[in-house]
């Protein structure tokens, strides 16, 4: 049984083991997008941790606003899905998806978005990611979004995924389960998805 509530919910313990203690979440502690240039890179994984923290209000469900949400399967930590409005990503505003072929403002916060899922090692094919999904267009919903969107990787029928590294944005058929529709194609193998309510 998959169980999802807002990060503030959850405790940082629980974070961290979705986390784990190496990897390429554990190096990006979910700080990719918020971040642009070299920013990202200078800083230590401690740094991006401590921001985080922060962010998601960990520990404090009395945390206004928090910045994702964290799945429980079977009571323990699975899985993690940053989704928080648009303008909360910096990294978005200036990357091709999700602009490119879209007259789309930038700076409406109206808009929210799904940029990232990390699901904890032991507790992957089990659903974790599109329960989160899911979730996120209440989550976003309830807090007077007025749109969501993910920007999935599009995985050629037939085609093995050499690039396993990127699906940490979800997958296409994750946003479809979730009830996300297809609104551009900005790149062969990166989708924009969307909600409006």
């Amino acid at each position: 049984m998959i169980s999802v509530v807002p990060a503030n919910e959850a405790s940082w313990a629980d974070l961290r083991a979705i986390f784990g203690p190496r990897g390429d979440a554990y190096r990006c502690q979910c700080q990719y997008f918020k971040t642009t240039g070299g920013n990202w890179a200078r800083d230590p994984v401690d740094a991006r941790a401590g921001r985080l923290r922060e962010q998601t209000g960990c520990d404090n469900p009395g945390a206004e606003p928090t910045s994702g949400l964290v799945a429980y399967l079977d009571g323990e930590p699975a899985g993690w899905c940053a989704v928080e409005p648009r303008t909360a990503y910096e990294r978005l505003r200036s990357a091709r998806v999700p602009w490119a072929g879209r007259d789309e403002d930038k700076t409406d916060a109206g808009v929210w978005a799904v940029v990232c899922f990390v699901t904890r090692t032991g507790y992957r094919r089990r659903g974790v990611s599109r329960a989160l999904a899911r979730a996120a267009v209440d989550f976003a919903r309830e807090r007077g979004a007025r749109a969501i969107e993910g920007y999935p990787l599009v995985k050629p029928p037939g085609e093995a995924v050499a690039w396993a590294a990127e699906l940490y944005v979800g997958t296409h058929t994750t946003f479809t389960d979730a009830g996300f529709t297809e609104v551009s194609r900005p790149t062969p193998r990166r989708a924009v998805m969307r909600v409006d309510f």
